[in-house]
């Protein structure tokens, strides 16, 4: 920790989420200084049983939830209910990601749940929104990333490949729940203003689909005939592959330069971006032979050092060592029943605030007793809970 202030110290986040999109809404919160109370169900939320597992441990489960309190219910059982109706009334926050309807068959949807608290910041998030002809839709990512079109819109870029990748990437995962962060800080800036409380709703095809800008114009305006690659991709060198994308003028007579190929710069087929490109099998064709006898290194290095965007291919071990990260301090330390593993911060900085992920995981139901208490559970009182929604 730095010292600094933590922008949602002092808010307390309700979270009924699991898997990935919610839990990595709620983590940004919970980075931030927001207090998060996991509800699992008893046998704990899906991820605490995804590998790696490490002493019985998921770090994949311990990613996503770092720093949150955590408190195990059956919410089939009333009396669940009503420790969760206590929570939402101390609550500044809610965040779920149940198939639409769930939480009004518990009786805690949005119009049902702000009688408790006027001013909450009710957020879910869902494959395709909370109300239209998809709403009901069973959707994890790898479904969306085929629904929206990202899939495809990827594979248009794979010369000679039909079937679209299997990936467990989770894009539209981890950018819904980027989303709903930024749509609770602006919720939360309203209610500063106004006092007032939002519903909001989150769709993970809509959030999908926001990434996808040159793809969704080209649908709408399809050229006559295919439109040539831009001069960037994987290079094949002597010993590996390397990644450049020389975008702009500037990046491209780097190039030329590196290459010593300042004749570029006045062939009628390259000298200009439109001829460049019309021409692109050519100069790729060019940049391959010369950089197929040459290692690795040496292309990138040189490149680099001429101002052209490139890298060689790493594996995400490798980049999780890059000095740069270290000279960030990104990387943290998480630790949990298993031992420890790495993950990272939230990818910004803010000059006089702290975001930080916070590195322990908690067990299953491991802050049961301390939140029962802060919302007026007697020893008895809970003891009569755990008999009433234990498994039957």
């Amino acid at each position: 920790m730095t010292g600094k202030a933590q922008p949602f110290a002092g808010l307390r986040v309700v979270d009924f989420s699991s898997v990935v999109s919610g839990p990595h809404c709620t983590s940004l919160l919970c980075s931030m200084g927001a207090e998060v109370i996991k509800i699992e169900p008893p046998e704990g939320e899906m991820l605490r049983d995804r590998p790696p597992m490490r002493g019985g441990a998921s770090a994949f489960y311990g990613h996503m939830n770092g720093g949150k309190r955590c408190i195990a219910l059956d919410l089939k059982a009333p009396a669940a209910i009503e420790v969760v109706r206590r929570l939402i009334a101390r609550a500044d926050i809610l965040v779920e990601n149940f198939r639409p309807g769930v939480m009004k068959r518990l009786g805690l949807d949005y119009e049902s749940v702000k009688a408790i608290r006027p001013d909450l910041i009710y957020c879910s998030i869902s494959g395709y929104g909370q109300t239209g002809p998809s709403a009901g839709k069973a959707a994890y990512a790898p479904v969306v990333h085929a629904s929206s079109g990202y899939d495809m819109a990827h594979l248009s870029y794979q010369e000679g490949r039909e079937k679209p990748d299997v990936s467990a990437i989770y894009v539209a995962d981890v950018i819904s729940g980027t989303y709903a962060m930024g749509a609770i800080a602006t919720a939360l800036y309203h209610r500063r203003a106004t006092g007032e409380g939002q519903s909001i709703d989150v769709s993970m095809m809509e959030a999908t689909l926001s990434v996808l800008v040159p793809d969704i114009e080209k649908a709408q305006f399809p050229a006559p005939q295919p439109i040539p690659r831009a001069l960037s991709g994987a290079i094949r060198c002597a010993d590996g592959y390397v990644m450049m994308a020389p975008a702009s003028e500037r990046n491209f007579q780097a190039l030329a330069k590196a290459m010593d190929r300042e004749d570029w710069l006045t062939d009628p087929r390259f000298a200009t971006f439109a001829e460049r490109r019309a021409n692109t099998p050519i100069l790729a064709g060019i940049v391959a032979d010369w950089a197929s006898t040459r290692l690795v290194a040496d292309v990138e290095a040189l490149w680099e050092s001429h101002g052209v965007p490139c890298s060689r291919f790493r594996t995400v071990g490798e980049a999780l060592d890059d000095p740069q990260l270290a000279h960030r301090n990104a990387v943290v330390t998480m630790r949990d029943s298993g031992g420890t593993f790495r993950s990272v911060h939230p990818p910004f900085r803010i000059s006089g605030l702290e975001a930080r992920t916070r590195p322990d995981i908690a067990d299953i139901d491991a802050d049961a007793a301390s939140i029962l208490a802060e919302i007026g559970y007697t020893d008895a009182d809970v003891a009569n809970l755990r008999r009433s929604d234990a498994p039957r």
